[in-house]
């Protein structure tokens, strides 16, 4: 609520042209904290409120075996503002997306086809852990790692909405082997071996 009452503020302070019953992002503009600044009204129409990309499945010729196909904020302006987005997963036999936060939002999937085990971990590392099948729902606490796997051998797909149109990413395998920080301190803080790190490193595209 906040976060729409500022939106709102900024948009009537640019110009008195902007309308209050929403706020479509100027993506063109930069991404605030807050998410976008208001497209003026006039030059708003019927398609920032409509999103066409979650009718084909995404590329799952990857590491993972899996697609992320957002419509996020900066896809579909007209979320701007209203605290909520969607995304589509598209997750290939033998496919993972794996461990992963999103720092700004809690996370609601609805599998549509074939099965997949998804889990989340508690801050008190207690594990919630559980196979879904078509139609059924879980939901993820902003903020805690979770996890979502292929368990039915042929492609799974899902639709998971978010409590923010802009709920950001960070994919912890990647977080510690796809960047530059030196192996020595990834071995430190994962007690893993010096080679194991290289390699995972190696994978990903790490450096260091």
């Amino acid at each position: 609520m906040k976060m729409i009452s500022t939106l709102f503020l900024f948009a009537l302070l640019f110009s008195s042209s902007y309308a209050l019953d929403f706020c479509v992002g100027d993506v063109k503009g930069p991404e605030t904290p807050v998410g976008y600044l208001c497209k003026p009204t006039s030059k708003v129409t019927v398609d920032d409120f409509v999103f066409t990309g979650l009718g084909a499945a995404g590329n799952t010729s990857n590491i993972i075996k899996a697609a992320v196909s957002p419509a996020f904020s900066a896809q579909f302006p007209g979320l701007n503002g209203l605290g909520i987005s969607i995304a589509r997963l598209d997750i290939a036999a033998g496919g993972v997306i794996p461990f992963h936060t999103h720092p700004s939002a809690s996370e609601v999937l609805l599998v549509t086809q074939g099965k997949i085990l998804a889990g989340f971990v508690s801050s008190a590392n207690t594990v919630y852990l559980k196979t879904l099948k078509k139609g059924d729902v879980m939901i993820f606490p902003k903020g805690l790692l979770h996890f979502q796997l292929n368990a039915a051998g042929y492609p799974s797909i899902a639709f998971v909405s978010f409590s923010d149109p802009s709920p950001g990413l960070q994919i912890l395998d990647f977080a510690l082997f796809a960047n530059d920080l030196p192996s020595e301190f990834v071995e430190a803080t994962t007690f893993l071996d010096d080679a194991t790190v290289k390699k995972l490193k190696s994978v990903l595209g790490g450096t260091g």
